[in-house]
Order: C-alpha cells, then structure tokens, then sequence
C-alpha cells in the first residue's frame, strides 16, 4: 500500500458538496468510485475541507491509500479519465505514508467572487454572487482591517460540526476590483463552518452602507451570528489553495 495525494478542481454546482451522503453524488463519492473502477480498490479519500453544494475548488487536496503498481503519471492520467464531467485531478505523487490532507494543512485560501454588473450576467451564474448597485469598496476594506487577525469568529459561523475552540487566525483579507467583478481573497489557519461566506455577505453589507467598521468590530466581539451580515452564496466561493509547511506539490512550486 502507498500513500498518495491528490490536487483536484472541481465545478461545485454539479456535486452536492465534498462529502459522501447517500443519494447525492459528492466529489468524495466520485473520487472513490474512480479509483475503485480503475484498480479494484475500496478506499477512503481524506480531503482538507468539506465544501459546500455550490462551492468551487481551483486546489483542493486529498489523500488516500492505494496497492496498485500504476506509477503517479499513469494513475494520474487514468484516475481523469474515469471521473465524472465537472472534476479534474491537477497534480497526483506518492507521498510519505504519514501525510494526512486534513490534519497536516496549517491553512487555506479562499476567493469570494462578486458580480458587480448593472444587469445579472448571461454566463456563469453558478460561479458569482450578483450584487447590483454600486459598493463602497474603500469602506469595505476598512472593515476588513477590522477581521484580519485571531479572533473568536463566532459571530461569522453557522452551527455545524462540534469544534474545541471559534479562535481562528486570518492572516490576510483584500478586496481586488475588476471590470464588473469584485473579488474578496482571504487567507488564513483555519475557517469555521460558513465563516468565509458570513464574512463575505457582512462586508457586502457594508459597501452597501447598512454596516460600518466600527459595526463589524462590534459584531466581532459580542460573539453573536445573528447580528452578522447573511451567508453569502455558495456560488461566489472558491477554494484557492491549501496551505502546507513544506514538500507538497513541489512542481506547483517551481
């Protein structure tokens, strides 16, 4: 047996989320479905996060243990093609057999991707969150200074899986303008259930005017979801990158 990792993307509307629940087909379902397929193999697939039904991954990682004598370029290759449309493996190697995707990730990137356009865009629906109107984005990014930082982050999580502790650190928070597009990248060591997306929908709220700096600051620290902005939808979301101490993915690098 060897352990092997995975860098995989994968369009969030056609699955329901990363994880295997019965009658839904889940990037985890399908990940392990191939490999059966292709070598004959039951196995589990680790991921580094459980996305949502919706939400984008550009970099997901993965790991899982397989016997096959298929060498990584090979495995690679076959693995693609036996994966459903809509999910791609960008990168494949065997690595040490005590690399875990989940328990050795010491952070993560996220882009939230807004649509700023008069009228809803003809193409891509599923890969933005339209706001129309006009956003005060120097307001926005005062605000986001208030987030980067360890903070508990209650306030900007939704009931989800049991956790020991809300404290997360963002490390960074910037808001990138383009033509029509608004994109909001956010990096840090860790993120609660919905917490990218409640940050993404309170700082919307705020270049729409109905919250201030000084009402996120607050909002952070009285430790309260409801006084938050919405979740924002899981369309906009993307997982950019998962973050390692070292020796993963050294082609990527180079």
């Amino acid at each position: 047996m060897r352990n092997v990792r995975v860098r995989l993307s994968y369009d969030g509307s056609r699955f329901f989320g990363w994880q295997r629940q019965e009658g839904f087909e889940s990037v985890q379902e399908a990940l392990e479905d191939a490999i059966e397929s292709l070598t004959g193999e039951h196995v589990v697939v680790h991921g580094a996060g459980r996305t949502d039904t919706g939400v984008h991954a550009l970099a997901q990682a993965a790991n899982f243990h397989v016997a096959t004598r298929l060498d990584d370029e090979r495995l690679l290759f076959a693995l693609n093609a036996h994966l459903p449309a809509g999910g791609v493996l960008n990168e494949l190697e065997t690595c040490d057999d005590g690399f875990h995707a989940l328990r050795d990730a010491i952070g993560k990137h996220y882009v939230y991707v807004v649509a700023t356009t008069r009228f809803r865009p003809a193409f891509g629906e599923s890969f933005c969150h339209w706001v129309p109107g006009r956003l005060d984005v120097a307001r926005m990014r005062e605000a986001a200074r208030v987030i980067v930082g360890e903070h508990d982050f209650t306030s900007f999580a939704s009931a989800g899986s049991p956790r020991r502790t809300n404290v997360r650190r963002v490390i960074g928070l910037h808001l990138v303008e383009g033509r029509g597009r608004l994109s909001l990248a956010v990096r840090g060591n860790g993120f609660l259930y919905n917490m990218v997306r409640t940050i993404a929908g309170t700082l919307l709220e705020v270049g729409r005017g109905k919250f201030s700096a000084h009402d996120v600051e607050r909002i952070l620290e009285a430790r309260d979801r409801s006084l938050a902005g919405p979740t924002a939808p899981a369309a906009g979301l993307y997982l950019m990158r998962v973050l390692y101490p070292q020796g993963v993915w050294p082609r990527t690098r180079a």
